[in-house]
């Protein structure tokens, strides 16, 4: 299954800005991609894991290996049609 991580921190300004696109993709994609966040400041190893420099940062993984990454807010458009792309 393809998996949307959404790596962030509660500080960081475009972070918050994505919260309620990335809450509501999870519920329009529910049972098709799985979505998770993952607190850059409590989960440092899963930062490091992945190299994430700046946040937020998006990482779409197919049988648990990357295929596509994206770094910083967008419109839910923008992020709904590059899901659609990489899934």
């Amino acid at each position: 299954m393809t998996k949307v991580i959404d790596f962030y921190a509660d500080w960081c300004g475009p972070c918050k800005v994505m919260k309620p696109i990335f809450a509501e993709l999870k519920e329009e994609y529910e049972g098709k991609v799985e979505f998770e966040s993952i607190d850059v400041e409590e989960n440092g190893s899963m930062a490091s894991k992945y190299q994430v420099m700046s946040i937020p940062t998006f990482v779409i993984l197919k049988d648990e290996k990357e295929v596509a990454r994206r770094l910083g807010a967008m419109p839910k458009e923008a992020f709904k049609s590059w899901i659609e792309e990489n899934k």
